[in-house]
């Protein structure tokens, strides 16, 4: 006899933290800073000049992802470096990416074939 199981709601503060990880990675600047720290610790300047943009707003991005605790931070003289620390965050990227190329080949597939079936 199979058993029925019963799945209990998952609770709203557990949801709404989730949610607040994934939307860490819903904005380009984060991604891009992400993929400079995947070779190793930065200075914020060093972020700066690679992503092309103000102090500010790398910096606004970098706060958000210490306080998620994605990087750590650590002072040199007057100088902040980071690094990730956690490291899931490449895997759960390398799934997304390897998904998203996945469909844009199968897209392709499509598009030549669609190409090759009006040759004729």
């Amino acid at each position: 006899m199979q058993q029925i199981q019963i799945v209990s709601p998952v609770p709203q503060e557990v949801v709404q933290q989730v949610a607040e990880y994934f939307s860490i990675l819903s904005e380009p600047m984060r991604l891009r800073i992400l993929n400079l720290l995947r070779e190793g610790e930065k200075c914020v300047q060093e972020l700066v000049e690679a992503t092309e943009t103000s102090q500010a707003n790398v910096s606004k991005h970098l706060k958000v992802m210490l306080q998620a605790g994605i990087l750590s931070r650590r002072s040199e003289g007057t100088s902040a470096y980071y690094k990730v620390e956690d490291q899931l965050i490449f895997e759960l990227c390398n799934l997304v990416c390897d998904r998203l190329a996945t469909r844009i080949e199968e897209q392709a597939r499509h598009f030549r074939d669609f190409s090759l079936a009006n040759k004729g």
